[in-house]
């Protein structure tokens, strides 16, 4: 199974991250690019501004939320392929803004990886 961690941007890098990727959307708060430690940034494995602004980081639409993100994952993307393929190489660190340690999207992501990188590597 593919070895693929979350943590906050804001946190400090350590030397067991591995691959640190930015999973958001929008450029972290308060952060300059120059300040961040990070390998890649992709952009559309997060999920759609509509999707981003319905959510609202609100815990009553966290069910709702999980769904529709796993829909919008399971079109693929070359991002979503690019992650894939990271992650079956080696450790991976989605890193996240977000407030919520168990309400976000790096969640839902880190789940559908998880998922989907050991199913790849049944059919090889």
């Amino acid at each position: 199974m593919s070895d693929i961690r979350i943590k906050r941007i804001y946190d400090p890098p350590t030397p067991d991250d591995g691959i640190r990727v930015l999973v958001d959307r929008l450029w972290p708060r308060g952060l300059r690019k120059s300040d961040v430690s990070m390998d890649y940034w992709l952009k559309d494995v997060a999920p759609s501004t509509e999707l981003r602004r319905w959510f609202g980081h609100d815990p009553a639409h966290w069910a709702a939320f999980q769904i529709s993100y796993r829909q919008e994952l399971s079109r693929g993307s070359v991002e979503l392929s690019q992650l894939s393929a990271l992650a079956d190489k080696e450790r991976v660190t989605l890193l996240y803004a977000a407030h919520d340690p168990h309400c976000n999207h790096a969640l839902v992501l880190q789940d559908f990886l998880r998922k989907n990188t050991s199913k790849q590597a049944q059919h090889e």
